[in-house]
């Protein structure tokens, strides 16, 4: 037995490093490996960037800066906050979505009724339900991971994100 301390460091917009990837069978050409603080520290504010696929599942980078758009989906989503603190909020739309995947804007004002907000800190999660809108604002650049199914918003840019 080893007794060798391991330490867990997270990182942050502001402090990261790319990392890297022990290959224990296979080639390396067969690995997608990617730093979320380091893609989103290179990302618009609020660029979907997909960071994970599983079949038509994703899990998006957004760095969260100033107030996105309105989003929509006709199904639940979830944002979790890995970096600084970031309001949801919420509008019940009149008329909400019920086709399509992925994250849809919803418009400028979207007709609704607010529902309140979430403020998420680093590690809070809030689920996105369907049939809501939402937006996100936060005063200090932070990072979002966001769990959807791809969709028209979804950014995939595995050559320029991916450790080479």
């Amino acid at each position: 037995m080893s007794t060798a301390a391991y330490r867990t460091v997270f990182g942050s917009l502001d402090d990261h490093r790319m990392g890297s990837i022990e290959i224990i069978q296979g080639e390396a050409r067969h690995y997608a490996f990617s730093n979320i603080f380091d893609v989103a520290s290179r990302s618009a504010p609020y660029e979907k960037v997909v960071v994970g696929l599983n079949l038509g599942y994703v899990i998006e980078t957004l760095r969260a800066e100033g107030a996105s758009p309105w989003y929509t989906a006709a199904h639940d989503e979830f944002a979790i906050s890995v970096d600084g603190e970031v309001r949801v909020d919420f509008l019940k739309l009149d008329e909400p979505l019920v086709e399509g995947e992925g994250t849809r804007l919803a418009g400028e004002q979207p007709k609704g009724r607010p529902m309140g907000y979430v403020l998420l800190k680093r590690g809070h999660q809030a689920l996105l339900p369907a049939g809501c809108a939402y937006r996100f604002e936060s005063a200090q650049p932070s990072v979002l991971l966001q769990q959807t199914i791809k969709g028209p918003l979804s950014v995939e840019k595995w050559a320029d994100i991916c450790l080479k």
